[in-house]
């Protein structure tokens, strides 16, 4: 899709809302790979004992068992959308072929867990309890994954000293709406005022003026990934949660509510690039 130049965001929420359904619908089509969350990692050792989570290993274990965030709602991410609470309800309920994979390669060789050995749920928290100091509550994706040596030999080490940080959920959306701020668009502004007032880096989105808000949508796996770029990055221990020092990231600059045609042409190309 060929971007114009925008004068000013008004320009910019006219030419989102005119597009909606091609933007959505381009979403939709693709195999989406949400921003990382960090793991909490807990090793079992050959006589079925649970050991110290999120440290290095030195035994000489065989199984390990790690309860991974995968996801959470009520935060705008990277590709400007807000997970909604409920999001995979009627995914997990259906789908059970989910399985944790190395890095979304999606091949035999990078599987890390089957679907036996996987169980995929939600579990509600406060952003408090997920260490943060964002107000209200998120929606956490959680899978608790038995990693077996014999199955992926390479990334059993790395889970077992420690190695991974971060994951990731790869999906495809079902229902998305687009939320804008701007009562001259009557359905967008509604889907505005339902939904931003739950989301906790809410100050951003309202700089930018608008965000997809993704209401179902279908969870296929989980990765574990090399870089996470979500600012909620809790580590399960013991079903605590403590954040992880090295897990924050700055929040993309936001939309100044004058911009020069240029600027805001180059920050509109970025944001739907995909698109």
């Amino acid at each position: 899709m060929k971007f114009p130049d925008f004068d000013s965001k008004k320009e910019m929420f006219k030419f989102l809302v005119k597009n909606k359904n091609k933007i959505i619908a381009s979403k939709k089509a693709q195999m989406k790979c949400a921003d990382a969350f960090s793991f909490g990692i807990f090793p079992v050792n050959k006589s079925g004992e649970t050991l110290k989570a999120n440290t290095p290993v030195k035994e000489d274990v065989d199984t390990l068992t790690a309860k991974v965030v995968i996801n959470t709602t009520n935060v705008m991410d990277s590709h400007d959308d807000v997970h909604i609470k409920g999001l995979w309800k009627k995914s997990l309920s259906e789908n059970k072929d989910i399985f944790h994979d190395q890095e979304h390669k999606h091949s035999f060789d990078s599987t890390i867990s089957d679907y036996e050995d996987l169980k995929a749920y939600v579990q509600d928290f406060t952003f408090k309890e997920l260490g943060q100091n964002y107000e209200g509550e998120t929606q956490a994706l959680i899978f608790d994954s038995t990693l077996r040596k014999e199955r992926n030999k390479f990334m059993f080490e790395q889970y077992k000293q420690g190695r991974v940080r971060n994951h990731s959920v790869g999906m495809r959306y079902i229902k998305i709406d687009l939320a804008v701020n701007d009562k001259d668009y009557k359905e967008e502004f509604k889907t505005w005022n339902k939904y931003i007032d739950t989301i906790a880096n809410k100050e951003d989105v309202e700089m930018q003026g608008y965000f997809f808000a993704v209401l179902e949508a279908k969870a296929i796996e989980g990765s574990a990934v090399k870089i996470g770029s979500n600012t909620i990055t809790p580590t399960l221990e013991n079903n605590k949660f403590e954040p992880l020092e090295d897990t924050q990231k700055e929040i993309q600059e936001p939309l100044k509510d004058t911009l020069k045609a240029s600027e805001l042409k180059e920050i509109i190309s970025n944001n739907l690039k995909n698109f």
